[in-house]
């Protein structure tokens, strides 16, 4: 399914109508029947301001998962927005990965020593 498709859909489980939709969201009608009918695609915002109304994740509005309610809740993504790398509790109880490989403690130190390095020179 599109994401015209999707929006239709979600907006017809609410039992909401274009106006209604399209008044909670601050656009036109106009443009919510485009968006539904994929003659127009939804800039950044818009897509936030329609997960957020629907309480789904963009990633379900332009298809990259069939999971709509797989978001993160305002703890999880507070935490990820501070996340400090440099944290050896972080390094040793999370995965990072590069090219689907898994560094080691002593890499991920290397590369953070490599970007202080690099901010340094700036």
């Amino acid at each position: 399914m599109d994401t015209g498709g999707r929006i239709a859909k979600l907006r017809d489980e609410r039992g909401w109508t274009q106006e209604q939709t399209s008044a909670m969201l601050g656009i036109s009608r106009a443009a919510l029947s485009h968006y539904e009918k994929n003659r127009r695609e939804p800039d950044t915002e818009t897509l936030l301001k329609f997960a957020d109304l629907f309480q789904v994740s963009v990633d379900y509005l332009v298809g990259r998962t069939k999971l709509p309610h797989q978001i993160l809740d305002d703890h999880i993504r507070d935490f990820v927005d501070q996340l400090e790398l440099s944290d050896d509790e972080i390094l040793e109880k999370f995965s990072l990965t590069i090219d689907g490989l898994k560094l080691t403690p002593e890499e991920a130190r290397r590369f953070i020593a490599f970007v202080r390095a690099e901010r340094m020179m700036k």
